[in-house]
């Protein structure tokens, strides 16, 4: 129905064709359609052939509307989409031929018109909503009668043929009903109700017809149906047949009315256009023309650069001549590609970059041995910056950047020829070294003494630091060079950034959509517009104009070619074109800048300056190591005096921070050499002292010595802060008495001769850790040790009588013990002082080192009070015997007590004049303590009680003549005996002596 109301094309007839029939001229296969091309940056050639006959021949809708073209192709809608061939209608015919976006494209809404919402029709919903209820009730109250009948009968109709296809059984309305199946097949046709023995009898027959007339009434039934539900649709068939008709007129009309837009056009192509068009490839001939006029110029230019590369090289001007290079590579590549006469001309300026790269190497490995190997009392001035500068910058935009690696290499060659130098000065000005004998210069600075070996070695250290300021200086030349032009970078990305925002903004006046689409091909893919824009530049500009439309390396080879041979001109004309940048009429970059590193490697060059600057201050210090080393090969620096190992280290910690000041590093290896040859002089010096020490106390007699007034000053120097050796007094001075005590703090110290000597000896210990502060933790370590050793070894004499055997003491009295301890005990007092001194000189991290000091605190202490404990042992043996004889008898005093007495007093002569009273009230309290505790056991033994008997007042005497002894001696007058407690006491609360003493103790 709807294939015989179908659109038809628009029948236009031939000149030879008959009632009204379209015919095809020709095979639209034939056609030879050009694809569209962008503006060429080349010359393009004139149409000529086949090519401009296959150009005009395309198909145009203006021209040929009357004949039949590949815009006459169409295709019937209707019978495309109701295509009997196919199962079902495709659903996504327009999306599978315009594409996905055919069905996803929204239609933006128009800016004209408003957002209708639900509320902009409020105002009327409000009016009408009172009488919309009533209409609404009425309707319902009085229905119509037609309507009444009509929804009666469709009911009616309805449920009728309901109950007729519900007659039809529900197994022929799956959807998956098929005979094929064995069940389906069995349950529409029952055999069973057949004879199973193959006879037709009158009974089978009568149920095979009934089965058919029963089939027959279900096929009626669904027939009916359908043919129910087609007459209610009629009306949308109709419907649609009418409106097809109608949309078959209004396309006439249209086809009528675009035949005549398209005999109008053509009229208008034919009379306005083709004369501008004509026009306008004259103009193109024209721009073709001066294109291949400056290409021929060009050509001129690169065929003069060969030679003015060679005279660049003449004169060294490696620069200008690498710059003319990439020039002229980069219009060969740009410009000049497939000119057969330039063919071997880009492999010769490949073989000449190779050649100039050798030659700027071999010129920067010469530069750097002259200025390295020059004499270093010369001015402190780089020599050639100019040179210098250019070499630099030559390397850079060649990529050679390991040309660090070739000064380093000069710089430790350099570094050797310094130390032989200054040996061989100073070996020339001995006479005592000959130096055909001996020709190794570590055996000629061997047989040098220290003061000739220092001097050679403070001007190996003079020459050095000559040295390194020179490298720096050259450094920092090169590293200049190396951040103009990284900075040189910078600028150009940041040039072309704005150039290319400046073309996208301003890319010059656009078209509008007319004249876009009138800008139809005209030759070999060349626009209007392009063809328009060609015009105006070659036919409203100058000459300046039309030189600027070439950038880069055309401008630059052009000017090269007007200098001439002028060596000086074409390094000057190179250098603009590297720095030369995007213009509005080009999109060309210097070739400098794309042969220049990046900012990541010239990065990397920076960095690589400053660790060759950190390799110099090592190498240097590398050298001073192998003078050191070479002197201290046979011990010659162990054997060396405090103060000469101290000019040593003052003059070697002087290079160091010279050094470290000039390159900013800290170079390890000439302090680790120090450290080294430190540690065996501590070694030796700690060794000296201690076998000193150990001398002093062997032959030491344990007797009060004398306190020299040089002791003395020294004890009140170090009283006021000055941890150091006073200078020696000339001869011709005052000399004073000695003192029988050292007098500290107040206090007096009875001491032997070594532990004054001990005083000194610590103090050389801190005085070299004030020259030599790299040597304060192994000098803290030694002088523990030796403490320690001074410790131990003064306990075995005196508390294990050693000294009995050494020195040949006849005994060790209480007057040795007690003079033993007050030793310990001003050795006690300078450990806190000897500590603070080291922690000044310490880092944070080494303060653990300190705990040494704790440890001889604690083990001094523990000596002292075996001391005080030996003296108490003495006189409690002398109790224990004495008083178990004790017998409570007249005459009083008895003989026990008075020598009781007698013994404490010898006891109090030994120790007054050695300890202080307080200790001696200290001793005599836990003496007393002894003292009372074996007279009570005496007592208690004897059955003696405080019962006021004859016996009791025995005892009374002699304690009252114990009590009066004790306390006549001097110092002990005030000392609280306590002697009540010899008796026993009921109360088991201590008395007040025995509560004094444990607190004492």
């Amino acid at each position: 129905m709807a294939s015989s109301h179908s659109s038809s094309p628009v029948p236009h007839p031939s000149s030879g064709g008959s009632e009204g029939l379209f015919q095809k001229d020709r095979d639209p296969s034939s056609l030879h359609y050009r694809p569209i091309h962008s503006l060429p940056d080349v010359c393009p050639k004139e149409p000529t052939g086949e090519a401009a006959r296959g150009l005009c021949e395309g198909p145009s809708v203006v021209a040929d509307q009357h004949r039949w073209t590949v815009y006459n192709s169409k295709v019937n809608l209707p019978a495309a989409l109701n295509d009997p061939r196919l199962a079902k209608r495709e659903s996504d015919f327009f999306t599978k031929t315009w594409g996905l976006d055919f069905a996803e494209t929204e239609v933006t809404p128009s800016f004209y018109l408003p957002n209708i919402t639900k509320e902009h029709f409020g105002p009327y919903l409000q009016e009408t909503a009172q009488r919309e209820k009533i209409h609404e009730r009425c309707k319902n109250i009085c229905s119509n009668k037609d309507e009444l009948d009509a929804v009666s009968s469709i009911t009616n109709n309805h449920d009728k043929s309901r109950t007729e296809l519900e007659q039809v059984p529900k197994i022929f309305m799956k959807p998956d009903f098929a005979l094929d199946d064995p069940t389906t097949f069995n349950a529409v046709l029952p055999w069973s109700h057949f004879n199973s023995a193959g006879g037709k009898s009158s009974r089978d027959m009568a149920s095979s017809r009934l089965l058919q007339e029963k089939l027959s009434h279900y096929l009626d039934v669904v027939e009916v149906s359908i043919a129910r539900q087609i007459s209610l649709r009629s009306e949308a068939f109709f419907h649609a047949m009418s409106s097809q008709h109608e949309l078959q007129d209004r396309l006439t009309e249209t086809a009528r009315a675009v035949a005549v837009l398209r005999g109008r056009t053509a009229a208008i192509e034919r009379i306005m256009c083709e004369g501008p068009l004509r026009a306008l490839r004259q103009a193109l001939t024209r721009s073709n023309c001066a294109r291949l006029h400056n290409k021929l110029k060009l050509m001129a230019a690169v065929h003069q650069s060969q030679p003015t590369v060679q005279l660049l090289l003449s004169t060294s001007e490696f620069v200008g001549a690498l710059e003319l290079i990439a020039t002229t590579k980069e219009v060969l590549q740009l410009e000049l590609q497939g000119i057969h006469s330039f063919r071997h001309l880009g492999s010769q300026l490949c073989e000449m970059e190779k050649l100039i790269d050798k030659m700027m190497v071999e010129d920067f490995s010469m530069y750097s041995r002259s200025d390295l190997s020059r004499s270093l009392e010369d001015d402190g001035q780089v020599m050639e910056k100019d040179r210098l500068e250019s070499l630099v910058f030559g390397l850079l935009r060649q990529r050679k950047l390991d040309f660090l690696d070739i000064y380093s290499d000069e710089m430790i060659l350099a570094a050797k020829s310094i130390v032989t130098q200054s040996v061989f000065d100073s070996v020339s000005q001995i006479e005592e070294i000959d130096t055909d004998i001996v020709t190794k210069l570590a055996d000629q600075m061997r047989l040098m003494t220290f003061p000739q070996w220092f001097e050679l070695l403070k001007s190996v250290f003079e020459n050095f630091i000559l040295f390194l300021k020179r490298i720096k200086a050259t450094l920092s030349v090169v590293r200049n060079v190396v951040l103009e032009a990284l900075d040189s970078n910078q600028k150009s990305r940041l040039l072309e950034r704005a150039a290319a925002v400046g073309l996208t903004e301003a890319p010059g006046t656009p078209l509008n959509q007319e004249e876009a689409e009138l800008a139809y091909l005209t030759h070999e893919g060349l626009f209007i517009s392009d063809a328009l824009n060609d015009a105006q530049l070659h036919l409203g500009a100058s000459t300046g104009q039309e030189q600027s439309s070439t950038v880069g390396p055309r401008q630059a080879l052009s000017r090269m070619d007007g200098c001439g041979s002028d060596s000086a001109s074409g390094t000057t004309e190179s250098s603009s074109s590297r720095e030369h940048a995007f213009q509005p009429g080009g999109a060309a970059v210097s070739s400098s800048e794309d042969m220049m590193p990046s900012d990541l490697e010239l990065g990397r060059v920076a960095n690589n300056i400053q660790e060759l600057l950190y390799t110099a201050s090592d190498v240097s210090h590398d050298r001073c190591v192998k003078v050191l080393m070479a002197r201290a090969k046979d011990g010659s620096l162990e054997r060396l005096s405090s103060a000469e190992f101290v000019f040593l280290s003052q003059a070697v910690e002087g290079f160091v921070r010279d050094t470290e000041k000039l390159c900013c590093r800290r170079s390890v290896s000439l302090r680790g050499a120090l450290q080294s040859q430190a540690n065996r002089f501590v070694h030796r010096f700690h060794e000296e002292r201690k076998t000193k020490l150990s001398l002093l106390l062997d032959n030491e007699r344990w007797k009060q010595a004398e306190v020299p007034a040089e002791f003395q000053d020294l004890v009140n120097s170090i009283a006021d802060g000055r941890i150091t050796l006073p200078e020696r007094k000339p001869q011709g001075t005052e000399e004073r008495k000695p003192s029988d005590y050292l007098h500290i703090d107040g206090q007096k110290y009875a001491v032997v001769g070594t532990v004054l000597l001990l005083i000194r000896i610590f103090l050389e210990y801190c005085q070299c850790v004030n020259d030599i502060p790299s040597i304060s933790t192994d000098m803290l370590t030694r002088l523990s040790d030796l403490l320690k050793h001074f410790n131990s070894r003064s306990c075995q004499l005196v508390l294990g009588a050693g000294a009995l055997q050494v020195v040949g003491l006849k005994t060790i009295t209480t007057k040795n013990l007690a003079l033993a301890s007050r030793c310990l005990q001003l050795v006690v007092h300078y450990i806190p002082v000897i500590r603070a001194h080291f922690e000044t000189k310490l880092t944070p991290k080494q303060y653990s080192v300190l705990r040494h000091f704790d440890h001889i605190t604690k083990d001094y202490n523990d000596h002292i009070t075996e001391i005080s404990t030996k003296l108490m042992a003495i006189m409690d043996s002398l109790f224990e015997k004495v008083l178990s004889k004790y017998e409570v008898k007249a005459p009083m005093p008895s003989a026990c007590f008075r020598n009781v007495c007698k013994q404490m007093a010898k006891m109090h002569e030994a120790l007054y004049e050695l300890l202080p009273e307080e200790q001696t009230q200290m001793l005599f309290l836990r003496i007393n303590a002894s003292f009372k505790m074996h007279l009570k056991k005496q007592l208690a033994r004897l059955g003696v009680h405080h019962d006021g008997g004859p016996q009791h007042g025995l005892v009374t005497v002699d304690v009252a003549f114990y009590t009066e002894n004790v306390q006549s001696l001097r110092a002990l007058e005030k000392l609280d005996l306590n002697m009540a407690e010899i008796w026993e006491q009921k109360s088991s609360q201590p008395a007040q002596g025995t509560m004094d003493l444990t607190e004492a103790t």
